[in-house]
C-alpha cells in the first residue's frame, strides 16, 4: 500500500525532497510530543553527596540521596570563559577556552518540616555532624529530636560542599537525561516576606566544579502495571489506540517516513 501524503513524517536528512513543510516535522515526529517531552511533573530533583561516586561504577548510589519536595524552581548554568584571538598576518579569528563554570539557583515553598538548607545539607547529618556544635552554630539544639531548621552562612557548615541530581523523565516513563551537579557551594540564601503573598520561598544559589552526565540505572521505572513499558512503548495497547494498528511510526526512534535511524548519516 502506499504512503499516504497526508500522513506526517519527520525530515530527519538535508534532502530537498524530504522537506515538504506542510507535512513534515525536522527532525522527529511529534504526533506524540505531549507523551514524550520533558515536564517539570516528570523531574526529580536530589541532594547527597559532594562527589558521584561508587564503588561499582555501575551503580547508582539512590540510597544516599534525599529527594527534594516543595520546589517551585531550578536553575543550573554552566558558563565557559571563551576569548577571541588574531594573530599578526591572518585576518581570520581563533578562540581559546577555559574551564566551564557552573552556577545554580533553587526556589522552595517554605514549610514546616526540613527547610532547603537543611535538605541540601542531607550528607553533612547522615555522616553524623552536629551543625549546633559550631563555633557559628547552624541549627539550635533541640530536645530529643534533630533540627529542621538550618540558617547563619557564618557557620563552618556551609563551608562543607554537597552535590545535587537532576533526573528527567517523560510522560511514558522514558528517561530523557539525568545529571549530578558536584562540589556544590552555597554563596547566597534568601527569604522574602510580603503583605499579601500566598506563600512564602527560600531561595539559594549557589557555585558547583563540575556537570556529570549520570546513568540512574533505571530509577522510576514504573514496573509491570503500567499498559506499556518503557523499553518499547510503541507495542503497547495505549498507543495502538492513538496512533492505529501501526503504532511505530509515532516512535521517535523507529520508521518516519521512510527514514529510519539506520538511514540517518553518522556525522549527525
Amino acid at each position: 500500500m502506499a504512503d499516504n501524503p497526508q500522513v506526517p513524517s519527520a525530515a530527519s536528512v538535508a534532502e530537498g525532497s524530504s522537506w515538504k513543510f506542510q507535512q513534515t516535522y525536522i527532525e522527529r515526529l511529534m504526533d506524540h510530543a505531549a507523551l514524550s517531552s520533558a515536564h517539570p511533573d516528570d523531574t526529580l530533583i536530589l541532594a547527597g553527596p559532594p562527589r558521584f561516586t561508587t564503588s561499582d561504577p555501575g551503580e547508582f548510589f539512590s540510597d544516599k540521596l534525599l529527594p527534594m519536595g516543595m520546589v517551585q524552581q531550578m536553575q543550573v548554568t554552566q558558563q565557559k570563559p571563551t576569548t577571541p584571538m588574531q594573530a599578526i598576518g591572518s585576518g581570520r579569528s581563533f578562540y581559546v577556552s577555559g574551564k566551564a563554570q557552573g552556577s545554580a539557583s533553587i526556589a522552595r515553598l517554605f514549610v514546616n518540616g526540613r527547610n532547603l538548607l537543611r535538605a541540601l545539607y542531607t550528607n553533612a547529618v547522615t555522616a553524623g555532624i552536629d551543625v549546633t556544635q559550631f563555633d557559628d552554630p547552624a541549627a539550635y539544639k533541640q530536645a530529643q529530636k534533630p533540627p529542621k531548621f538550618f540558617a547563619n552562612l557564618d557557620s563552618e557548615l556551609f563551608l562543607i560542599p554537597f552535590g545535587m541530581a537532576m533526573i528527567f523523565r517523560d510522560k511514558i516513563h522514558n528517561e530523557i537525561g539525568a545529571f549530578y551537579l558536584e562540589l556544590c557551594q552555597i554563596n547566597t540564601w534568601a527569604v522574602s516576606v510580603g503583605a499579601g503573598q500566598t506563600m512564602i520561598m527560600e531561595n539559594v544559589n549557589m557555585m558547583f566544579d563540575r556537570l556529570l552526565p549520570i546513568d540512574t540505572q533505571g530509577l522510576g521505572d514504573p514496573g509491570t502495571d503500567y499498559p506499556y513499558t518503557p523499553a518499547t512503548p510503541t507495542t503497547s495497547p495505549l498507543f495502538k489506540a492513538i496512533f492505529g494498528d501501526n503504532p511505530s511510526s509515532a516512535n521517535p526512534q523507529g520508521p518516519a517516513g521512510g527514514v529510519t535511524a539506520d538511514t540517518v548519516p553518522n556525522t549527525i
